[in-house]
């Protein structure tokens, strides 16, 4: 009978979970066909104040973790019968990140009150951060490529890895503008122009998006200029640079893609903190560009509104600034817990709670979450596929810079090379860049291994470390000296190293957290580099680095100069292939290199007053001004680099020479392969303002191709600008479009520029010319004595000035050290007044027997 009556139980509690299940799928949070708006209106609705703030929290894989064991009764106890809004498995391996994510994902489906998935976190700038997978180059190798579809190739590849660990929201990409080269994280960047950095995002952001992860664009607010190249500093500019360099990149992925994560930074601007700007995180990134997803706060960012940077006494303080401005998730700080106390006693409008909650939940219903929390859309994702590995190889290539190649050293011919020196500190030892999780040998290739696979057996390798990165120990230089004395040639691998997230710190140089405050290569590094110099073996260098560092040294002696940005665990066979020729070097510069640290910013799209103003620069042979034993100029320019072939451009041409305000500019260039490789080149477009209401930079980078042409191949290639592109900022960030000339320059690099062309946009001003109206007096051959000074506009005497008739053409006189001169000439001639560095004037005698003028700095 017992056994009867608990049938009849079982089969009651059955048909009631049944019932319960059948009533749970209904719940208009849980139809996937309501809009998304109308779910995430049931779902808030539904929740406690408890449940809201859990869902703008993180869940730290320290507090549920044992090691690499996930401890369910940690993550009961911690999580309770609700939901969280995310959870991270850093320092896990690949495979505990697939077992774990899973159990917890499974936690809150079901065995929380509401069921709500959380966002399992990973980090991927150029690959998930977990052990087993695919490493890429590192953001400034793949800015270097200019190719943007290889970011969404590798985007994509990157999706299977994490797809394969359980993960749905990556904190990447990086998409900051950096104009500080002493900052630790310049490699994170794809450079140092807002427009590649934009580009590059989107394709970035549109792979993930494209694959079922969810990115999350970082950091938002200006960040890669920081005071003194510190990290966490504040930023200097104004409100026209804040728009048009360091925002600009978020305003185009914002605008170009469905981005739904936004990650704040820890720094200041205008004396606010980035992560409590209404200004920055909702009057910009919502109400002018309409973003819908959520803010989330660079970890701790909030905790340092009161211990960074002062603007709030306690955690509620810091709470109430953060969520209020528009920052909707808090990670690694205990802030927004005191959110409910604050509401409570009625001191927090819990309005403003629920904006933040709504967006969160609005991710995780776009992203799917809900339908499908474990991801089986995505199973049987491969982790490290041969492909991967492929494209990380193919980035590699495309992203190594050739600086220097005196007399044709490169490529080496591994038939008839005899013997090779491999020195330097980065030669043996893989660099793969910050955030990644190995800095082992075993998980990459390294130079030495790379080259070992190409040469011919025939060739004697020595190899010799010579000194450390971050030691003045010079020990080690001599074995590096008899190596190259021994070899047909040396190819030196220095540079700079950085850490694995959450394992290895040790030794960096470069990196999150590790900034430099003098670019000369770090260690003995340059004492090694001359005194293997000194042997009379030809040397190669070999940047393996995340930074630019100053080689002026190193370009005037050395024959050969590459830079191989962290290019990944392909690295190694990378290079070798492009020393020895199998590859075609073709990646170009996207941050300029400075001749030292005091030339810092050495940006190209700079201001025209900003490089000087006598164009006079000196040395210790000759001083000058601007500056007095140096030029402002930079050693290596954005957009430079070299390559095997060489590349012929001509006919640029335009669809029109006047446009409309709503236009677009479609050009075209004509290049040729006149060398005897296959090459790729990279026609790069720029555009002047001739004349504008505001100063504007000396170019700007508006477009951009890479081709690949076979000897004597010749493509015509396309390029355009929308006329809307060359707007103005006025004082209260309106923007405009101003009629007038604009000049286009097609070049191989920014200090490159081969053909420009003159266009027209709307109507331009027709007030004036600035011709004068000289009297027509009675001309006469004779001859008379003209005699005065020359000055520049601060009254400096201006000597070695050419002085020329124009009637003849000739020079008739030279001012001498004090600036003077004395001639015969006719008492209506024109005088020519002209010298390098200065604007030529011209003026008629008209019987004057003295003469001084006033001559401005710059070439007409």
């Amino acid at each position: 009978m017992r056994h009867k009556i608990f049938i009849a139980f079982l089969s009651l509690l059955t048909a009631t979970s049944t019932l319960d299940m059948a009533k749970a799928q209904s719940l208009p949070y849980k139809n996937k066909n309501l809009p998304i708006e109308e779910r995430v209106e049931d779902l808030l609705n539904r929740m406690t104040v408890d449940e809201k703030i859990a869902q703008i929290r993180h869940i730290h894989s320290s507090k549920i973790f044992n090691g690499q064991e996930l401890d369910m009764k940690k993550l009961t106890d911690w999580a309770g019968n609700t939901s969280w809004g995310f959870v991270e498995g850093f320092p896990l391996t690949g495979d505990n990140c697939a077992k774990s994510m899973y159990l917890i994902q499974k936690y809150m489906v079901e065995k929380t009150r509401l069921g709500i998935p959380i966002f399992t976190v990973a980090e991927s700038l150029h690959g998930a951060v977990h052990d087993g997978a695919t490493i890429y180059p590192q953001n400034i190798a793949l800015g270097s490529t200019f190719n943007p579809e290889l970011a969404r190739k590798k985007t994509q590849m990157i999706s299977d890895d994490l797809h394969s660990m359980g993960f749905r929201q990556v904190l990447s990409p990086c998409i900051d503008v950096v104009r500080d080269l002493r900052w630790g994280r310049v490699e994170e960047s794809y450079g140092e122009d807002p427009y590649l950095c934009g580009l590059f995002g989107i394709e970035e952001v549109s792979g993930y998006l494209e694959n079922g992860i969810s990115p999350m664009l970082k950091h938002y607010g200006p960040h890669g200029n920081p005071l003194s190249g510190l990290n966490l500093a504040s930023v200097e500019c104004g409100l026209r640079d804040l728009h048009e360099i360091y925002l600009k990149p978020f305003e185009m992925v914002v605008k170009n893609t469905g981005i739904l994560a936004v990650m704040s930074t820890y720094n200041s601007w205008n004396h606010i903190p980035n992560s409590a700007s209404h200004y920055l995180l909702t009057d910009i990134l919502r109400d002018e560009w309409g973003f819908k997803g959520y803010v989330y706060s660079d970890w701790g960012a909030i905790e340092m509104l009161k211990t960074l940077h002062f603007t709030a006494r306690n955690s509620s303080e810091a709470a109430i600034q953060a969520i209020s401005a528009g920052l909707d998730a808090e990670a690694s700080s205990k802030c927004y817990p005191f959110l409910k106390g604050l509401i409570e006693k009625g001191q927090f409008d819990e309005k403003i709670l629920d904006t933040a909650v709504r967006r969160v939940l609005f991710a995780k219903f776009a992203m799917g979450l809900f339908e499908d929390p474990y991801g089986k859309t995505f199973k049987n994702r491969k982790r490290h596929s041969p492909e991967s590995v492929k494209l990380a190889k193919t980035i590699a290539d495309e992203s190594t810079v050739l600086l220097k190649n005196e007399n044709q050293l490169l490529p080496l011919d591994t038939k008839s090379l005899k013997s090779i020196a491999i020195i330097g500190p980065n030669a043996d030892q893989v660099q793969f860049g910050d955030y990644t999780w190995s800095r082992n040998n075993k998980d990459g290739v390294t130079p030495l291994q790379g080259i070992k696979n190409r040469v011919n057996k025939n060739t004697a390798i020595h190899y010799a470390k010579g000194c450390s990165l971050t030691s003045l120990d010079t020990s080690g230089i001599a074995e590096a000296v008899e190596a190259a004395k021994n070899s047909e040639v040396a190819v030196i691998f220095g540079g700079s190293a950085s850490a694995a997230l959450a394992r290895d710190y040790k030794s960096s140089t470069c990196g999150e957290g590790f900034d430099l405050n003098d670019l000369n290569l770090t260690g003995a590094q340059s004492q090694l580099i001359r005194e293997v110099y000194r042997t009379g073996t030809p040397v190669i260098l070999v940047l393996v680095t995340g930074k630019p560092f100053v080689i002026e040294w190193e370009k005037n002696n050395l024959p050969a100069i590459l830079v191989q940005w962290y290019a990944g665990e392909q690295a190694g066979n990378s290079i070798a292939d492009i020393l020895f020729g199998e590859v075609v070097p073709s990646g170009r510069l996207t941050f300029s290199f400075p001749r030292s640290t005091g030339h810092l910013p050495v940006y190209y799209n700079y201001l025209p007053s900003d490089r000087g103003f006598y164009k006079n620069p000196g040395s210790y042979d000759s001083p000058g001004r601007d500056y007095v034993f140096s030029a402002p100029s930079a050693l290596y320019s954005f957009g430079y680099g070299l390559s095997y072939t060489s590349f012929v451009y001509k006919n640029l041409s335009t669809d029109k020479d006047k446009y409309e305000l709503n236009d677009t500019i479609h050009a075209t260039v004509e290049v040729k392969n006149t060398g005897k490789y296959t090459g790729k080149e990279v026609v790069q477009l720029y555009v002047r303002d001739k004349a504008s209401t505001y100063v504007t930079p000396v170019k700007q980078l508006r477009d951009f191709k890479k081709i690949e042409l076979a000897p004597g191949e010749t493509r015509t290639v396309q390029l355009q600008v929308p006329i809307s592109d060359l707007y103005l900022v006025d004082e209260k960030n309106q923007r405009f479009v101003e009629a007038g000339e604009f000049i286009l320059e097609v070049g191989q690099a920014s200090n490159n520029i081969i053909l420009s062309k003159t266009i027209v946009a709307g109507e331009p001003s027709t007030i004036g010319n600035d011709e004068i109206v000289k009297p027509k007096n009675k001309k006469s051959s004779r001859q008379m004595e003209v005699k005065g000074e020359v000055r520049d506009v601060q009254a400096t005497l201006v000597p070695d000035m050419q002085i020329i008739e124009k009637s003849t053409g000739k020079t008739i006189a030279v001012t001498d050290a004090k600036g003077q001169f004395k001639f015969t000439t006719g008492n209506h001639e024109y005088l020519i007044f002209k010298k390098s560095g200065y604007q030529t004037v011209e003026i008629e005698v008209n019987n004057m027997n003295v003469i001084n003028i006033t001559v401005n700095y710059g070439e007409n």
